[in-house]
């Protein structure tokens, strides 16, 4: 489990694919303190440190996490937004997020309102119903609240301090966000299909 708030940008320092897509990823984690088999969020996606270094971790990735993330875009040198799994008595300030990867939505629009920056998406329909105003969302792995929803279209707010620590002060128009609706708003729409 993981909060959506991201503790590190890692760097992308190798990628090779074998029976399935390993990774190498710099970070500014003290790897002395990551087990291996450990969980860490990348770029919202769970993955497991099967290698490690002293300021990095390798990481397989399925083609099966392939195929619903934007992980096949990785290449040399891409930053990515990193958290290291919850623990116990730590800190809630996000959501609660599994760092299950429901699709994928795609960055229609951008613009700066003062010192933030509006960003609009798309959502896959299937997913689409799920995005409420003022819920929550994870995209890249980052805990955001849904500012508005027009059909299978929602708007973020980035303030300055999101743009410096995380990866969302270099994205662009026709990106593909990792994306996880929130768990709550999944049980809901599933008990009122039942009813």
């Amino acid at each position: 489990m993981f909060t959506g708030i991201i503790t590190d940008m890692g760097e992308i320092r190798q990628v090779e694919q074998r029976g399935d897509l390993r990774a190498r990823i710099g970070t500014r984690y003290d790897m002395a303190g990551v087990d291996m088999g450990a969980s860490i969020a990348c770029d919202g996606v769970c993955l497991t440190v099967v290698c490690k270094g002293e300021d990095w971790f390798d990481v397989d990735i399925s083609a099966e996490t392939v195929s619903k993330t934007n992980l096949d875009t990785w290449t040399l040198g891409r930053r990515v937004n990193l958290e290291r799994a919850l623990k116990v008595g730590d800190e809630l300030g996000g959501h609660i997020v599994s760092g299950h990867v429901d699709g994928l939505a795609e960055i229609i629009a951008i613009s700066d309102e003062g010192d933030s920056t509006r960003v609009t998406l798309r959502a896959p329909q299937a997913l689409a119903r799920y995005i409420a105003p003022k819920g929550s969302v994870a995209l890249n792995g980052t805990s955001l609240t849904v500012n508005e929803v027009d059909g299978c279209d929602f708007g973020i707010n980035f303030i300055p301090h999101t743009k410096e620590v995380t990866t969302w002060g270099s994205v662009a128009s026709g990106d593909l966000i990792n994306l996880e609706i929130d768990t709550l708003a999944r049980y809901v729409a599933r008990l009122a299909e039942m009813s």
